[in-house]
């Protein structure tokens, strides 16, 4: 069965483009397309679709906020996020809102089967999201041997002074060490630093 392809974009060269690269795949419906949210909204009212390519950026509303809508109408829908910025907020806010995935519009043909095929068989395309954070872990992955040295024994359970007693420092200054840690890091608190450093093989 062929799998159903709705388009959501304000851009008619970005439409054409898209349509022209589907309509080569026998495996493809593509069930037309919307230049703005209202649109988008409007088709899902008596049609349906199996993939919506969609724009984050629309010219009456957000495409994060649209995506949330989609999904609350449509919860079987698989959503790939299309988009011109490479930012990994934006990708995660996707992901947030029930996107399956999140491509560039300069995505190949095959990347962009490669996509759906894989949305449509319950996965995920993530592929810049796990890029990009792995880039901004390792940008925060300069560490003294002392930081290294705290996130040891973090990772080891000690409390702040349990570690100021064996480093022979002040438990204030384990407790910078630690901020300091979680700040280079990204992450939110001790529990995902300690998983974060493990993963990364910091430690």
């Amino acid at each position: 069965m062929a799998i159903r392809v709705f388009i959501v974009d304000d851009h008619p060269m970005v439409i054409e483009g898209l349509q022209s690269m589907l309509q080569q795949q026998q495996n493809i419906q593509l069930m037309g397309f919307a230049t703005n949210a209202a649109s988008c909204l409007g088709f899902f009212v008596n049609q349906k679709a199996d993939v919506v390519l969609l724009d984050i950026n629309l010219p009456d509303q957000n495409g994060m906020e649209l995506c949330k809508l989609i999904k609350a109408k449509q919860p079987e829908v698989k959503i790939l996020a299309l988009s011109n910025y490479d930012q990994l907020s934006y990708i995660e806010q996707m992901k947030a809102n029930g996107a399956s995935g999140y491509l560039l519009k300069n995505t190949s043909v095959s990347e962009l089967m490669q996509a759906i095929s894989t949305v449509m068989t319950g996965g995920g395309w993530w592929n810049r999201l796990e890029q990009l954070t792995k880039e901004q872990l390792n940008q925060g992955m300069v560490l003294t041997r002392r930081e290294k040295e705290v996130l040891k024994l973090i990772s080891d359970g000690l409390t702040n002074q349990e570690i100021a007693d064996k480093l022979f420092v002040s438990a204030s200054t384990v407790d910078s060490h630690r901020k300091n840690l979680i700040s280079k890091l990204h992450v939110k608190n001790t529990a995902a630093l300690v998983r974060t450093a493990l993963e990364s093989k910091i430690i």
